[in-house]
């Protein structure tokens, strides 16, 4: 029984690891000063790769990834602020670098869009499937009612 439990231990051990997400930062990006470290490894999980698109340069290990990783860190050596960093990298790349694009009147249709497809979706439903109306019929006329008696 203990074998059995010392198996599923490491089963589960195994798993864990495996979920967590796996950095890219080798250790000698590594800048001596924790601060800032920290801030780099912050506006490192903000920033895409742009070969893998679907994850941050902290994440990814693509030779790209690692130049923009070097240069943001040559840019906090430097003194840059965090957001100067921001604006050069969207200066060069544009704003598909930043993994949450910002929200501004300019991209707005971007954030927009979603919510107007699904109101014109349900607009076109609504259309589609609702009940015609039912006529009320009206009452003849003297005319008519003429015009029916010789027909009978």
């Amino acid at each position: 029984m203990k074998r059995v439990v010392k198996k599923l231990a490491l089963i589960f051990a195994t798993l864990v690891a495996l979920s967590l997400p796996a950095l890219a930062v080798q250790p000698d990006e590594i800048l001596n000063d924790p601060a800032l470290e920290a801030r780099a490894r912050a506006l490192s999980a903000k920033l895409r790769c742009m070969v893998c698109q679907n994850q941050s340069i902290d994440d990814s290990d693509a030779p790209l990834a690692r130049d923009l990783r070097i240069l943001v860190r040559e840019r906090l050596k430097a003194g840059d602020s965090d957001s100067q960093i921001r604006e050069f990298l969207v200066a060069r790349y544009g704003q598909f670098v930043l993994l949450e694009p910002e929200k501004s009147a300019r991209n707005a249709l971007l954030w927009l869009a979603p919510l107007l497809v699904l109101f014109a979706g349900g607009l076109v439903l609504f259309r589609l499937f609702r009940r015609p109306r039912r006529e009320v019929p009206q009452p003849l006329t003297a005319e008519e009612k003429r015009r029916l008696e010789e027909i009978s």
